[in-house]
């Protein structure tokens, strides 16, 4: 067995030296890189990643990767994880040739670039051919795999959360449209007003980038591990062990924006920079699925960030950089202003109430794409009228409506993360209140006791275990939507006195 684990090392760790120079490219692509390299940034991107695709086809790695796998059980639980990975990519790509998959790469490099002219231009046309080839390519994936699921949606959800099934999110999002549509009608209906007159106030970018920064530091995010930069869709990229970047976007006349992306990002960044070495030992750093690392980057960005407690941690100093924004803002103004319930149009800027609705469209919307039972042409129409049934408002552009998300140019299955997230961290919140006081460790600015927590009971067996198995392992139950909209309920009831 050490023969076959020294052949798999060796090999995954060239394989890693290729995927940290696409990580640099991928980087720079949506960074600083010039729009007219774009296109060819991606191409090399594609041809170092079909380099390393190359390696783990070989007779020689197959061969070891599932002796490993057939003996797993003999393995230590790190190495026993990998032989699991390694089996699991086995069966997906076993008929999928190095050629097929840099052919594949391009398909999806070529509808980022059509993605981000289409955006450019507000114009859905000069994306939808590329979003075609996209859903042909990735039905052609799916029908090339070992054992794939019936249906080919689900196989492409389980390809961001193991397990997972479009009969269990029709379920979770049936019970969230019951319980959430009406609340939001009362909500909107509240007499209870909350000022925003200077949400729209405008703050330089200079006092947003201290702001990120500042909240970087109190998050302990760490800089020496890390950095941040702008981009036009915030992300985060794990480059290796020790070089996890966050990215912002700053708009002048919504400082909050910035702020709240910042703390997102982080989430995803201290998921990262606070798992075992040993996960990068055993080459099993990325097996944690979307959903769990949504669970955490909403857990900062909401149930923290928008928190009384924390908006009076960085109160004093948000006044001290946004001087002529909040100069005459009260700590409970701005909390709650942070907290308003205003159906709108852009995903990423949604209040924490009605984003589970836009997830829900791109749910629906991703369906009838894979089934085909929509055209292109339909598309942008129905993606409207879907707002217009959820949250009552409308898109007057392509550019605000269906063209604002990145996702589709590299595949379908991510968006339900989001809201699964949601509902996971409302579920292992409940066991760390029974541990710590949450508000109170905030307040106090405490976060090496909160990273601590979450590094003990929530990162550490993130990439060991399957979605059902972490979530039962943390909170003793299953993955259900119940806390999250209890949550929801008690909390706005409460802010909107309903």
């Amino acid at each position: 067995m050490e023969q076959e684990l020294k052949l798999v090392r060796d090999t995954l760790s060239e394989v890693q030296q290729y995927e940290h120079a696409v990580h640099v490219l991928t980087f720079d692509q949506e960074t600083i890189c010039p729009p007219a390299a774009v296109e060819e940034q991606g191409e090399v991107a594609a041809f170092l990643q079909n380099q390393a695709y190359k390696l783990v086809k070989t007779d020689s790695f197959i061969q070891a990767a599932e002796t490993l796998y057939a003996h797993r059980d003999e393995l230590s639980e790190f190495d026993r994880a990998l032989a699991e990975r390694l089996h699991r990519e086995y069966k997906k790509t076993k008929n999928i040739t190095p050629e097929m998959s840099h052919a594949f790469s391009l398909v999806y490099n070529r509808a980022f670039v059509n993605w981000s002219k289409a955006r450019k231009e507000s114009d859905f046309a000069l994306f939808a051919g590329s979003l075609s080839e996209v859903i042909e390519t990735l039905k052609k994936d799916v029908s090339l795999r070992e054992d794939a699921a019936s249906s080919v949606y689900d196989e492409l959800l389980g390809d961001y959360e193991r397990g997972l099934t479009s009969a269990q999110l029709d379920e979770y999002f049936g019970a969230c449209k019951e319980r959430l549509i009406p609340l939001l009608q009362r909500i909107m209906k509240s007499k209870k007003k909350i000022r925003t007159d200077f949400l729209s106030r405008r703050a330089e970018d200079d006092a947003q980038r201290k702001m990120s920064q500042y909240l970087l530091e109190v998050l302990h995010y760490d800089f020496s591990r890390g950095a941040f930069t702008t981009t036009e869709h915030p992300f985060t990229d794990g480059l290796g062990r020790n070089d996890v970047r966050v990215t912002t976007h700053y708009y002048p006349d919504m400082f909050y924006a910035s702020m709240y992306s910042i703390i997102h990002e982080c989430g995803h960044a201290l998921f990262d920079q606070l798992q075992p070495q040993e996960n990068y030992d055993s080459f099993i750093e990325d097996e944690k699925t979307m959903a769990m690392h949504e669970s955490v980057s909403r857990f900062y960005e909401n149930r923290i960030g928008r928190s009384r407690s924390f908006i009076g941690l960085i109160y004093d100093r948000a006044r001290e950089l946004f001087p002529e924004v909040l100069g005459d803002v009260s700590a409970d103004e701005l909390y709650e202003a942070m907290n308003l319930v205003e159906p709108t149009l852009i995903r990423t800027e949604a209040d924490e109430f009605t984003y589970t609705f836009h997830i829900i469209i791109r749910y629906e919307l991703e369906k009838m794409m894979i089934n085909g039972s929509v055209s292109m042409e339909e598309l942008p129409r129905l993606w409207n009228e879907k707002y217009q049934e959820y949250l009552g408002i409308t898109p007057a552009n392509d550019r605000e409506g269906i063209l604002q998300d990145v996702h589709w140019t590299f595949g379908m299955g991510y968006f339900p993360t989001y809201a699964l997230g949601n509902m996971y961290n409302a579920m292992y919140i409940k066991k760390l209140a029974q541990e710590m006081d949450l508000d109170k460790e905030v307040a106090a600015g405490r976060f090496d006791v909160i990273n601590g927590w979450m590094a003990d009971n929530v990162f550490r067996y993130a990439d060991r275990r399957s979605p059902k198995e972490w979530i039962l392992g943390i909170t003793g139950r299953e993955l259900a939507p119940d806390d999250f909209l209890d949550y929801l309920e008690e909390k706005y009831s409460a802010l909107y006195e309903l």
